[in-house]
């Protein structure tokens, strides 16, 4: 295969090639453990993981009749089912004496360096549009409710429509510094690799409530990041997911 962009990353990943990371030169302090919220923001708390209530489902059934689902029912979201696969997703545990969070799915080093942006479409008590999740405080953070709002990350993911009708779509955005201050430009990989964890948790979880999601890697990247109000290189859109109610008649 010819030389290529692609290959030259995988090369310069190697150890020989990385730089010393801030960690170990103690150039600059650990990244904070989650994004900064307005302490006048609009939070709304979510139910407590232990107190929600969800069917039993085997593993391997989950595994067998888990699919891509990109047409869902009209039936919505409660807000339990929501904080339930936040939960599983990117749920905090617990925050350790390092400090790390320990979550519920694995990440390279508990750097867990992912923030969930949500669009919301049909959830009961909550009002369409723009949300991200705290995960450790376990709540929302309302962002944007402007009419148009869904229509702006549809086209940013290419106009799929699976993003436009789901009930809920998941946006993870990676904050580089929170990886590359331990890993340096290896830390890119593993930014990679987690988003892999986080939406397979998700899937399993979908199918227990009797859902499905639809992973999506192809999208905008500048688009996106506009929509978002990020910067595109600090933080970036790395992956993202429809979910909703598996519909009969789905394909």
């Amino acid at each position: 295969m010819k030389a290529n962009f692609g290959s030259e990353f995988m090369n310069k990943t190697k150890g020989p090639e990385l730089s010393t990371s801030d960690q170990i030169s103690g150039a600059a302090a650990q990244p904070p453990l989650e994004l900064p919220f307005p302490a006048d923001g609009q939070i709304i708390a979510l139910p407590a993981p232990a107190e929600i209530q969800v069917p039993p489902l085997d593993v391997r059934i989950a595994i067998e009749q888990r699919r891509s689902l990109r047409k869902y029912a009209p039936e919505g979201l409660t807000l339990a089912e929501l904080s339930y696969l936040l939960w599983t997703s990117q749920g905090v545990k617990k925050v350790s004496k390092r400090p790390a969070t320990l979550r519920t799915v694995p990440s390279a080093g508990a750097r867990h360096a992912f923030e969930t942006y949500l669009l919301i479409n049909r959830v009961e008590g909550l009002k369409p549009g723009l949300y991200r999740y705290l995960a450790i405080e376990n709540s929302l953070l309302e962002l944007d409710l402007s009419p148009d709002i869904n229509a702006r990350i549809t086209h940013a993911c290419a106009e799929q429509s699976q993003v436009a009708e789901s009930a809920a779509t998941f946006i993870w955005v990676a904050v580089v510094e929170r990886m590359y201050w331990r890993y340096v430009e290896r830390g890119y990989r593993y930014l990679h690799l987690d988003a892999g964890h986080v939406c397979q948790n998700l899937a399993l979880a979908a199918e227990q409530i009797g859902g499905g999601i639809c992973p999506i890697a192809a999208f905008y990247d500048d688009e996106f990041s506009r929509v978002l109000g990020i910067d595109g290189e600090n933080q970036f859109v790395i992956y993202l997911a429809s979910m909703g109610k598996k519909n009969v008649t789905a394909v």
